[in-house]
């Protein structure tokens, strides 16, 4: 039996990573009254009596609550943006190679991925890995999202049956081209420069597409788009919760929403003999946050990572 804290459960993350753990029979969660929900001595308590603890807070409260974590044998998993370029934590993207998922297995402090660089991260990191594309290549990226990844405070907005007309329609944001998962997806995938990544958010509640288009003339390796798509399939071959779309299953409409409530992340390669056009579909709340910080629960604690999640 393990005992697992979520630290910050309120939230959308942290409470669908409550519902994934709730019905298993391993696991112990622990939890605060909510009156002693803010009271640190009680949370201290909790994060030093868990095996593993998830962090489901704003960057400076997971930093606080690292800092209160002084039993050595304690796992945390941080699903804020504070440690995924931080050294001495291991970034939770298992798919990414056999030597990231053993360095998962082995980690006391694993920090989960961001939605948007999941999205980003699967497909331009074997590209760069492989040499298809080089570290330097001008890469323009679009995310869509639902409005369940920007919290509970724009959800409410969302669901307000008085907001405001300006909330039917797809919004931009970020347009200063300075998004929080930026320096991540630069890490991961070895870049040489931040890509131009603009992510539009949408009045639907949850899943997410990333598109990353490619020049055939840019690319270290002039392959098609069939080969690409079959450099993903091999790829991503032995992999439960990474797929790769078959010809015959690119759509004339691709869904944003298709893979919601799932753990799954789906690659998508399309194109024409100038252009490729490279689509990750996914939940944002998901592969995107509690579902890939169960996954990493499970490879940290020498489990079967698809349980809870199939």
């Amino acid at each position: 039996m393990y005992n697992v804290f979520v630290d910050g459960k309120e939230g959308t993350t942290g409470l669908k990573i409550y519902d994934r753990l709730a019905g298993r029979n391993d696991i112990n969660l622990l939890s605060l009254p909510e009156e002693l929900r803010k009271d640190e001595h009680a949370r201290a308590e909790c994060l030093n009596s868990a095996d593993i603890c998830f962090l489901c807070l704003p960057d400076e409260a997971a930093k606080q609550a690292v800092e209160m974590v002084k039993n050595p044998k304690v796992k945390i998993i941080d699903a804020s943006t504070a440690h995924r370029t931080a050294t001495g934590w291991v970034y939770g993207f298992p798919e990414l190679s056999q030597k990231r998922r053993a360095e998962i297995a082995e980690a006391t402090r694993v920090a989960n991925p961001g939605c948007y660089a999941t999205g980003f991260i699967s497909v331009v990191a074997p590209l760069v890995k492989g040499g298809i594309v080089a570290a330097d290549y001008p890469f323009v990226a679009q995310g869509i999202s639902g409005y369940s990844g920007a919290g509970k405070k724009a959800i409410a907005v969302y669901q307000d049956p008085e907001r405001s007309v300006e909330y039917d329609a797809p919004r931009h944001y970020s347009l200063n081209l300075s998004h929080k998962h930026l320096p991540e997806m630069v890490k991961e995938c070895g870049l040489t420069y931040a890509p131009i990544f603009t992510p539009v958010v949408c009045d639907y509640y949850c899943g997410m597409t990333v598109t990353v288009p490619l020049y055939r003339r840019l690319m270290a390796k002039n392959l098609d788009f069939n080969s690409v798509r079959e450099y993903f399939a091999e790829y991503y071959a032995s992999q439960n919760y990474v797929k790769i779309a078959l010809q015959d299953e690119i759509p004339a409409y691709l869904p944003a929403n298709s893979l919601a409530g799932t753990n799954y992340l789906k690659i998508y390669v399309s194109g024409n003999e100038e252009r490729i056009f490279i689509s990750s579909v996914l939940d944002n709340l998901g592969k995107g946050a509690s579902g890939a910080a169960v996954q990493n629960m499970n490879i940290m604690l020498g489990l079967d990572e698809r349980i809870s999640l199939d």
